[in-house]
């Protein structure tokens, strides 16, 4: 049966629709926990321990996000990491470079309780390092979660989650850290209309909100549908191989 989420839980208004993953703080649909707490299991039995760093966000927290990059009181970066200066930039390009790194509120994958970014707890348990999530933590042999990051692109997809941004394919970075449950992502992602974004960001105090609406259905192109659709594990990235 499909599922079918209220507007509200499929824009992160609310968390009506999450259960609270046991051992964790975060927030998942219960579908996708009941699949992530499978996994974890099974990536116990091998070895390897996994955490979720972020599940649920909130509409707030991702408007809160937004209006901060906008108003330079948070950095905004190019696509190579490096600050921009947000005043020397056109809307247009500051929307662009803020939508690289952080998705548009109402439209994060993490609203829906079917997306989550994993990592490996133990390097960061005494305190000497801080996870950052950036690819290098994963891809380079040498980081923190590179380890994890093998196991999951050869396993996840044996219990539904594939890597929706595996790659830099002209929209979001790549992130090698953020996992989706396929069953339930898939049809979610259909539920997020033109019409229900369009509805919602009129309603809310979003920065940059006329740039944002005369490029909506770009924006939802570009970045919101723009997805690697495979599973990732067959795929090599970041110039490592998953094997």
């Amino acid at each position: 049966m499909p599922e079918q989420l209220s507007i509200a839980q499929l824009t992160g208004q609310t968390d009506s629709h999450l259960t609270t993953l046991a051992g964790e703080q975060a927030k998942l649909h219960p579908l996708a926990a009941e699949a992530y707490l499978k996994m974890r299991a099974a990536a116990e039995d091998a070895g390897i321990s996994l955490a979720i760093a972020s599940g649920f966000r909130s509409l707030q927290r991702q408007l809160s996000i937004w209006n901060r990059k906008w108003q330079g009181q948070q950095s905004v970066l190019d696509k190579n990491g490096q600050p921009l200066t947000v005043t020397a930039l056109e809307p247009a390009a500051l929307m662009h470079a803020i939508l690289h790194w952080s998705a548009l509120p109402g439209a994060s994958r993490h609203h829906w309780g079917s997306d989550f970014d994993l990592f490996d707890p133990r390097p960061f348990r005494d305190g000497s390092n801080t996870l950052q999530l950036v690819p290098s933590e994963y891809c380079d042999p040498s980081g923190p979660c590179f380890h994890v990051w093998q196991w999951l692109t050869e396993h996840a997809h044996e219990f539904g989650f594939f890597f929706p941004y595996a790659r830099y394919q002209g929209g979001v970075a790549q992130e090698p850290w953020h996992l989706s449950y396929r069953p339930l992502a898939t049809q979610l992602q259909q539920q997020l209309s033109l019409t229900v974004l369009t509805e919602l960001l009129q309603s809310l105090p979003l920065e940059g909100k006329t740039t944002v609406l005369e490029q909506l259905p770009h924006i939802q192109k570009q970045y919101i549908n723009n997805i690697s659709e495979d599973n990732g594990w067959t795929n090599t990235w970041c110039g490592y191989s998953s094997f």
